[in-house]
């Protein structure tokens, strides 16, 4: 499978609220896949295909990348920052960033005082994220001059393979939007309406998943997102969540959403029936934009293919590749036969 795609989608960089950076790449590649392409004024990109019946499908996946905002320029020169989005502080230490400014784009590191300098209480303390600062290596009127507060901040990192993974920033959430745009390359004759959208503000509250399903009013959502795969050293493994490798992640329910069941039956048996490796996912804590679409209509059925993510909001998010190619084959023959099921929870 090639994923020069997918390292094109990584490597743009687009912080909650300031997708610019990547919004022109998918509209170039969901118009390639046959679809009609839009922006609403939130900045989703939502791509169209016309089917043969009434049922409309949301496809969900956000391009938003946690960062940071410019918060600060103090007199030396350095920049104190706002996250968009939720980071652990532990693995920001001595990292390359980017600070997006409107004359140019600034390579800086993320600095903190040394241990070295430290008293024994400070060295204990459990860093914050407004502990760091990032240096721009220049004096402090080039600096006043290029830097505005509001300015994003990306992480400086770039996809790589090591064995039979990808590592790379903003996995979370580049795969789902290449997962979706794969998935409509391979796509032929289908019966629903599909749309495909790329969401905003998905790391700071699922915000441009509401706004979308509000426009679209689809029947049924699935969001297509990462999920934490702690099989790793020190984690028992009923506190897995998933593995590496098994396949594509069909979830049961995470803290914004409980998945409609007849809809997460159908995709595990589509699975089943195609031999597509796949495992079922519970989410203890966090969510995904079908959350969002849920909140939005009782008439649609909401549910999430995740692809399994190793360190999750870092600078090393691993994937399987074999995971990858799950998803895409099970996205694909779900959307080649949706359109008939019922997936009302009514009673009689």
């Amino acid at each position: 499978m090639d994923f020069k795609l997918l390292k094109a989608l990584c490597e743009s960089h687009a912080v909650s609220g300031r997708e610019e950076g990547i919004r022109a790449l998918i509209r170039k590649e969901l118009t390639s896949v046959g679809c009609k392409v839009t922006m609403d004024a939130m900045g989703n990109v939502i791509g169209f295909r016309k089917g043969k019946g009434k049922v409309k499908v949301m496809l969900a996946a956000h391009m938003d990348e946690i960062g940071f905002l410019v918060s600060h320029v103090d007199k030396s020169g350095f920049l104190r920052i706002q996250p968009c989005g939720g980071f652990d502080p532990r693995t920001l230490m001595s990292q390359r960033v980017y600070v997006h400014t409107a004359k140019k784009r600034l390579l800086g590191v993320m600095g903190t005082r040394p241990v070295h300098v430290l008293s024994e209480e400070e060295a204990k303390r459990t860093l914050k994220v407004t502990d760091y600062f990032v240096d721009l290596g220049l004096p402090a009127k080039a600096v006043e001059k290029l830097v505005e507060i509001g300015d994003p901040i990306t992480m400086a990192r770039d996809m790589i393979e090591i064995g039979d993974c990808l590592t790379a920033k903003a996995l979370d959430n580049r795969i789902g939007v290449w997962l979706m745009i794969e998935s409509l390359r391979r796509l032929r004759a289908h019966a629903v309406d599909i749309y495909a959208v790329a969401t905003t503000q998905e790391e700071v509250g699922i915000r441009g998943a509401i706004t979308s399903a509000l426009d679209v009013r689809p029947d049924v959502g699935i969001a297509l997102d990462v999920t934490i795969a702690s099989d790793i050293p020190g984690s028992d493994s009923k506190d897995y969540i998933s593995t590496l490798g098994k396949g594509v992640a069909i979830k049961i329910m995470d803290s914004a959403s409980i998945s409609n069941p007849k809809l997460v039956t159908e995709l595990r048996n589509i699975a089943r029936k195609k031999k597509i490796k796949h495992q079922m996912e519970i989410l203890p804590r966090g969510g995904t934009d079908a959350g969002g679409i849920q909140r939005v209509t009782g008439k649609c059925a909401v549910g999430t293919l995740s692809v399994p993510l190793r360190y999750v909001h870092s600078t090393v998010e691993m994937a399987h590749k074999q995971d990858l190619e799950a998803a895409v084959n099970l996205l694909t023959a779900y959307l080649q036969n949706a359109g008939g099921a019922d997936y009302s929870l009514r009673e009689n």
